[in-house]
């Protein structure tokens, strides 16, 4: 996919996903008035920054055309890890713990990319079984228990509430991570070669790149932002735990499919992936403004991955539909 088709694809997808976040939000407003302020969407954002780095690892695997399911328990196990390891030296510099954390995300996901791109195991079988074996040896590293805060030290606990130029922690790891990753798949060779996987998989093989890297590069990427979103979560809610990040495996693709990514691979980009959390943050805290039980959640987020596959679907027929008439005009 070319920096045009990018562009391209962001004016059509991400600009009505914008237009339908502002009108959401103005439309709960009448609602609730106190919905639109300064401050609560601030605070949406602080509440949906772990989620836009699961859908950021998430997208990384759906632009190849697989799925990982294992993204919330490598969560959890970084999670957990790394708190044990903050029990034991509470005083190691924040450089220190963060290159530990995105050496073990490294590691859960270098795992995975063996099973799919050397052993060529399809993604969602081998991630359905890497999924429980981190969750059982969260288990097991734990010993059943919990870290909770009062076993955290200080400068652990405050990783994501520490403020930098007027923002929070957690939001400068976000941006950070989403404009390196951006920059990586738009501008580089390498991340061209990701789009080219998921688009044609033979056809970027007789051009000379090989999926089974591919497989490997993205599912070990996918693995350092997981295990960056684990730190954050245990840090945020400060306290690790057997069930960490449970379910984030499909808010991660609703975040994803709302936000314009093909589930086939080859198509997105990675502001319609943070649009798209933004949104299921958006309407997560619509849900408790306006007083609807929280069991109504995973029927709208059931719906709204429905019509957004739905939609994009439709785009991308009339997308081929008008590459085929270019071609029978050239």
């Amino acid at each position: 996919m070319t920096v045009q088709t990018l562009k391209q694809t962001f004016k059509r997808r991400e600009a009505t996903l914008a237009v339908i976040v502002i009108a959401f939000i103005a439309l709960v407003n009448l609602r609730a008035p106190m919905f639109a302020t300064g401050g609560n969407m601030y605070d949406i954002l602080n509440d949906t920054a772990v989620l836009m780095l699961a859908a950021v690892a998430q997208y990384l695997i759906l632009l190849t055309g697989g799925i990982d399911l294992s993204i919330p328990s490598t969560m959890a196990l970084t999670g957990m890890l790394v708190s044990l390891l903050n029990m034991k030296a509470p005083d190691l510099p924040l450089p220190v713990v963060l290159l530990v954390t995105l050496l073990i995300g490294l590691g859960l996901g270098a795992f995975n990319g063996f099973l799919v791109g050397n052993l060529h195991i399809p993604p969602i079988i081998a991630t359905l079984g890497t999924i429980a074996i981190y969750r059982a040896l969260v288990f097991v590293v734990s010993g059943g228990q919990w870290v909770s805060a009062d076993e955290m030290s200080s400068s652990f606990v405050h990783i994501p509430s520490s403020t930098f130029l007027g923002m929070t922690g957690i939001l400068w790891y976000t941006l950070i991570t989403v404009v390196i990753m951006g920059l990586f798949l738009t501008y580089t060779q390498t991340g061209r070669s990701i789009f080219a996987v998921g688009g044609n998989r033979v056809a970027a093989r007789l051009a000379g790149i090989k999926g089974e890297r591919v497989d490997f590069m993205v599912f070990t990427l996918s693995g350092v932002v997981s295990g960056l979103a684990g730190l954050l979560y245990v840090t945020r809610y400060a306290a690790a735990q057997n069930d960490t990040a449970v379910g984030y495996e499909l808010q991660a693709v609703a975040a994803c499919v709302i936000g314009g990514v093909s589930v086939l691979g080859g198509s997105g980009t990675i502001v319609g992936v943070v649009l798209g959390a933004f949104f299921l943050g958006l309407l997560y805290n619509a849900l408790t403004v306006v007083n609807l039980s929280p069991f109504y959640q995973m029927a709208i987020q059931g719906i709204a991955i429905l019509v957004a596959i739905v939609a994009n679907t439709l785009v991308d027929q009339r997308t081929r539909r008008q590459t085929l008439a270019k071609r029978k005009l050239a």
